[in-house]
């Protein structure tokens, strides 16, 4: 089976890779000619562990090829995947669908056999039928069938997300389309993957009911914190013992300074969206965007109170990605805390073990200074801040920290290290939702 993949980004340079990993013939095609020549050479654009040495190795062994020639890329394609972006759209948070569509309009030129497409990309309900009737109406005598596949790849664990998957959603409305992605989808059903076949409507409204549900944990979790500190309650110990219940669990009850990424923020804003669409109001997610976005906007001021004043002070800054294992900084939250200390006067000292460069394009209008490692960072720094998880973040050498650091003060908004630990280490630590150490 021959499968096209529309789009190289995230979403679509993962699905066709694991998919040519399961012996699949994969072509992925883009209109970027520099990205495409990068992935014909077996480098990628993103940091994702494990991803480079798949697309090298299946790059060598045949079955992933790349190509800017989409006529080139559908020649007697079975499958194809559209995995273009959907960014939110200025003034209504709505899913834009402008590069979707564009795919269709393309198609309609280009197809003339037999063909199952499905939408890989994050699309508001509604969206197959609509695909479904502009296709139709633009190339009336093309046999073509629509399925919806929504993904739900973490980033910084892609890998094993599409190879051990909770569940794989497949929407569809014709045995055809059901045939050929459980043909896809065999290799996973045999490992004892759940396949759940519903349809195309549902499947649209599973991704963003999921991506709204795990938010709300966020939420609730980082609200739960603000309260442990009033009240001297510990946050991990809160998020520990509702967690051992199993109709909560632990998943997702880390207390951080607010979610950020390519998907909570647009996905819960775009099902707010779609739900006034159909005369509902979804007001509980609608809270959990509200308080995502007073939290991190919140994290500078606590930096400001912590420290009494930032002006002149230097501030070592470890991570700047909305999460560790990725170079991802899309609505990061050091897109608002660091605008926001540099403005008060702070001397900024960064490092990210993988964002630096994607950190360059979306902080280039503030004063930074850009650090190579842990060690620069905390050199002569009046307080470290820790806004990703890293894992060396979390293995810090606290008597060379000491000797490096012009005040031994660390704020962590990201709970790397126990209390106990911070005790012993003689530092000064503030974290989230927890007591403050103060030496």
């Amino acid at each position: 089976m021959k499968i096209t993949v529309i789009g190289t980004g995230y979403v679509g340079l993962v699905t066709g890779t694991c998919f040519s990993e399961f012996g699949f013939d994969v072509t992925c095609v883009d209109k970027d000619k520099e990205k495409i020549s990068l992935l014909r050479r077996g480098s990628i654009p993103i940091y994702e562990p494990g991803l480079q040495e798949l697309v090298e190795k299946n790059i060598k062994e045949g079955s992933l090829k790349f190509t800017v020639d989409l006529k080139e890329a559908l020649y007697q394609s079975d499958v194809i995947f559209i995995a273009v972006g959907t960014p939110s759209r200025r003034g209504d948070g709505h899913a834009d669908l402008v590069y979707v569509f564009d795919v269709i309009d393309e198609l309609a030129q280009q197809l003339s056999h037999e063909v199952v497409i499905v939408t890989k990309s994050t699309v508001p309900v509604g969206t197959g039928r609509k695909i479904y009737e502009r296709l139709k109406k633009k190339a009336p005598n093309l046999c073509f069938y629509i399925a919806s596949n929504p993904e739900f790849l973490r980033e910084g664990a892609a890998i094993e997300d599409f190879m051990n998957p909770d569940r794989v959603i497949v929407g569809t409305e014709s045995e055809k389309a059901k045939a050929v992605m459980d043909k896809l989808y065999a290799p996973l059903k045999n490992q004892g993957v759940k396949i759940l076949n519903t349809s195309i409507e549902t499947a649209e409204l599973i991704k963003y009911a999921a991506n709204g549900f795990l938010a709300m944990k966020i939420s609730f979790i980082n609200e739960i914190s603000d309260l442990c500190e009033k009240c001297g309650a510990n946050v991990e110990e809160v998020a520990t013992g509702i967690g051992l219940d199993e109709r909560i669990g632990r998943k997702f009850l880390n207390v951080g300074p607010g979610y950020g990424g390519s998907c909570f923020p647009k996905d819960t804003k775009a099902l707010c969206y779609t739900a006034e669409q159909y005369g509902e109001s979804l007001s509980l997610i609608d809270a959990v965007v509200k308080s995502n976005e007073i939290r991190k906007k919140s994290m500078g001021p606590r930096v400001e109170e912590i420290l009494g004043s930032v002006q002149g002070k230097k501030i070592g800054v470890l991570g700047l990605t909305f999460k560790s294992n990725t170079d991802d900084m899309r609505d990061s939250v050091s897109l608002d805390i660091l605008p926001y200390l540099e403005k008060k006067g702070a001397i900024l000292q960064v490092y990210d073990p993988k964002g630096m460069d994607e950190a360059k394009k979306s902080l280039k209008n503030i004063t930074l200074d850009w650090r190579f490692n842990t060690e620069s960072v905390l050199d002569d720094a009046d307080a470290v801040l820790i806004l990703t998880e890293w894992e060396c973040f979390g293995d810090l050498d606290f008597k060379k920290v000491k000797d490096l650091m012009k005040k031994p003060i660390l704020i962590d908004f990201r709970n790397l290290y126990s209390l106990k630990d911070m005790e012993r280490a003689g530092m000064s630590y503030y974290s989230l939702g927890r007591k403050n150490i103060i030496i």
